[in-house]
């Protein structure tokens, strides 16, 4: 997995490039913690080139989502493929985790 962070309209964007997995999801983690830990008020993980997302991955985002509704943060996963979302579904996640396709004007 590579990650970019990007900027854009006070958006703090998390680029994920490859695959989401246990070898690597601390990466992620580390990032969103980070995040948290400098104010961002939106977060969007832009999913547009996530091949796969384990269940380590996915963990990531549910330890954070009682966070980011206290601290009024937006987050969002953007972009994700049917195989992402089908995971997402089955989980039940699509329901906790906000799923967009383009960035929220702001």
């Amino acid at each position: 997995m590579v990650l970019n962070t990007l900027s854009q309209n006070n958006i703090l964007i998390l680029q994920v490039i490859g695959d989401i997995d246990a070898s690597n999801c601390l990466v992620l983690d580390s990032a969103i913690a980070k995040a948290i830990e400098q104010k961002q008020t939106s977060i969007v993980i832009d999913c547009n080139q996530l091949q796969y997302i384990s269940s380590a991955g996915l963990g990531v985002f549910v330890s954070y989502l009682s966070d980011f509704e206290k601290l009024n943060i937006y987050f969002a996963l953007m972009g994700v493929n049917d195989n992402v979302k089908n995971i997402l579904n089955i989980l039940g996640l699509e329901k906790l985790v906000k799923i967009i396709d383009q960035l929220p004007t702001v």
